[in-house]
């Protein structure tokens, strides 16, 4: 054995044995989780405050007021597939027809789209809020609630850069979500995400 890797594990044994030491001598663990000495249904505060607790949100609570209010989208339509084409090749090229039968045909029109995410009805008249990528190039919009109900809904507007789209359904008084004020929101806070994707 070479005198390093015999120094080494000299130090990692004598490391292993002073931890093993401290907790015979003391009668629990030298490294203990965060929350050790924190109610189960807390957590510790941040750094900054050392020794207050803060109660965990209650997701159960939170799931049974918004939960209602979830949409299943389910769309269906053509999307505009850009062609890549081939390399350009002399006519009389062998490879153009060896790379010619491996370039994909494009039905015209456009490519089939079937696709389902989830949204949010943020108005009780039927306005819903989802994901701009789930009804790009979709002709037919489809809300399911959670009532089983399902309404044609109308493309409303679309914000590619934030990937967000608005909805609008024939129906009324409707269970809806409260929009929150994203100044009020830390970093290292609680977030629920709730879906109805299938």
């Amino acid at each position: 054995m070479s005198p390093k890797l015999l120094k080494q594990t000299i130090i990692a044994t004598a490391v292993i044995g002073g931890l093993t030491a401290s907790y015979a001598y003391v009668g629990k663990p030298v490294v203990a989780p965060a929350t050790a000495n924190v109610a189960p249904n807390q957590v510790a505060a941040s750094s900054s405050s050392p020794g207050v607790a803060m109660a965990l949100p209650n997701f159960e609570a939170i799931v049974a007021q918004n939960g209602p209010a979830v949409a299943n989208i389910s769309v269906s339509g053509t999307r505009q597939i850009a062609d890549r084409g081939l390399p350009e090749f002399d006519p009389n090229d062998p490879f153009q027809q060896f790379f010619r039968q491996f370039q994909p045909q494009m039905p015209p029109g456009g490519m089939p789209v079937q696709g389902m995410g989830s949204g949010f009805i943020v108005r009780d008249d039927g306005v819903v809020i989802t994901n701009a990528h789930v009804v790009d190039g979709a002709s037919d919009v489809t809300v399911k609630l959670t009532d089983k109900r399902e309404f044609k809904a109308k493309v409303i507007g679309v914000d590619k850069p934030t990937d967000t789209a608005v909805l609008k359904i024939d129906a009324k008084d409707l269970p809806t979500v409260k929009l929150g004020d994203p100044g009020r929101i830390g970093v290292g806070e609680w977030v629920l995400a709730i879906g109805s994707p299938f």
